[in-house]
């Protein structure tokens, strides 16, 4: 891709991304004919639940399309992507805290032990703090592998990004079904990446063995 077509991929990248939280606001203020129903903070709630999911697992979709199709365009996008899945989680906790609890910390703390839904959605959100904080290339170059490392997190994050989603769901189980599977395919993917090396190593030396 040029430079000219990265320069405006970019900014329509990013216009895409903040589409659903345009929407939510639009809605909330029954702006252009929009509404969000009789329930809007359970609407705000889910909508914001699921882009943090949507963003987390496209963010990990990165490296594979980089590896599939050898652009590595891909990877220019990962970290706004990755911003935008804390940006909605943020939203998704906010909404939580001052629509839902009315504001009230002591709720919100007994809501976190009570429910242990709420506790794996309240621990991911603390685990994407320092991916967010150390997500600028100045962060990386400091930290070398460290920064790698530590960016690793993004795959428990998104295990407790689905787990608290099927957690929370009570009947209908299909869509948190969906993202586990989705999720289970790109860290099965990882997993495969990480050992295929050792794999190849084992299998000559298995060859060679039988040769003998």
């Amino acid at each position: 891709m040029s430079p000219a077509a990265r320069l405006i991929a970019k900014p329509l990248v990013f216009a895409a991304c903040l589409l659903p939280a345009l929407h939510l606001a639009a809605g909330a203020f029954n702006l252009a004919g929009l509404s969000l129903g009789a329930d809007p903070v359970k609407v705000m709630l889910h909508t914001c639940g699921r882009w943090t999911l949507n963003f987390l697992l496209i963010t990990l979709c990165m490296a594979p399309l980089r590896d599939f199709t050898r652009w590595d365009i891909w990877l220019r996008f990962r970290r706004m992507f990755g911003l935008f899945a804390f940006f909605y989680a943020l939203m998704h906790f906010s909404v939580f805290l001052l629509l839902d609890q009315a504001g009230k910390l002591h709720a919100i703390g007994h809501e976190i032990v009570k429910r242990p839904y709420i506790t794996l959605g309240t621990l991911g959100l603390l685990l994407l703090i320092p991916l967010v904080l150390t997500s600028t290339a100045k962060a990386q170059r400091r930290m070398g592998r460290r920064w790698t490392r530590l960016h690793r997190l993004i795959y428990p994050v998104a295990l407790l990004g689905v787990w608290h989603f099927w957690w929370q769901v009570k009947k209908d189980i299909r869509e948190p079904l969906l993202y586990a599977c989705v999720l289970a395919l790109l860290l099965g993917y990882r997993l495969c990446k990480h050992y295929r090396p050792t794999l190849r190593i084992s299998v000559a030396r298995l060859a060679r063995t039988d040769g003998a």
